[in-house]
């Protein structure tokens, strides 16, 4: 039976696992203190809270927070960084931090809406646009098209009102003529 202290931390670990929208797994074995602390700075700078983890406890808390899935990134000595709001902020502050990381610093993957996912792609993550560019590039797309659609549905109603405006001119033109005709006449 686990202790009262043990149960608090899985209880804490379980919080911050089911409140995270993403959790990044890290080895850190070999850093220095100092090396930590500057990561950890780095971390919190971005909105991102890291822990370095006990695996028996956090495979616990996974289970209790129906994420499963978030144990295959625990292995040897963990680092979990959670991240609460936008994923994006989470994948810049790690594409920042891993060019000046020490070779003692690896990401092992990290938990995305139900799937584990490998480092490599924590990097493409990060070279996303932001969220508002993204979805003015989608709209602009959907947009492009329906606009020419609206053109060519359009297209045949404005050929044929000029036709009538110019039908409506002659035949103005025709009966000022014919009035003329009739007055000289």
């Amino acid at each position: 039976m686990p202790t009262p202290k043990k149960e608090q931390m899985v209880e804490e670990l379980r919080d911050r696992i089911a409140r995270s929208t993403i959790a990044v797994g890290a080895n850190y074995r070999g850093l220095t203190v100092p090396e930590m602390v500057q990561l950890r700075r780095k971390m919190r700078a971005a909105g991102v809270d890291l822990k370095v983890v006990k695996n028996t406890l956090t495979r616990l808390a996974a289970e209790r927070a129906d994420k499963p899935l978030l144990n295959e990134l625990i292995e040897g000595p963990t680092a979990l960084a959670f991240g609460y709001g936008d994923i994006m902020d989470v994948a810049r502050a790690f594409n920042e931090y891993l060019p000046k990381a020490p070779d003692a610093f690896s990401v092992r993957g990290f938990y995305l809406e139900g799937q584990i996912l490998p480092a490599r792609e924590l990097v493409e993550l990060a070279k996303m646009p932001p969220r508002e560019v993204f979805l003015a590039q989608v709209a602009g797309k959907l947009q492009s098209p329906l606009a020419t659609f609206a053109a060519l549905l359009e297209a045949p109603l404005v050929n044929f009102l000029g036709l009538m405006q110019a039908t409506q001119q002659e035949l103005v033109g025709l009966l000022e003529t014919r009035a003329r005709q009739m007055e000289a006449g």
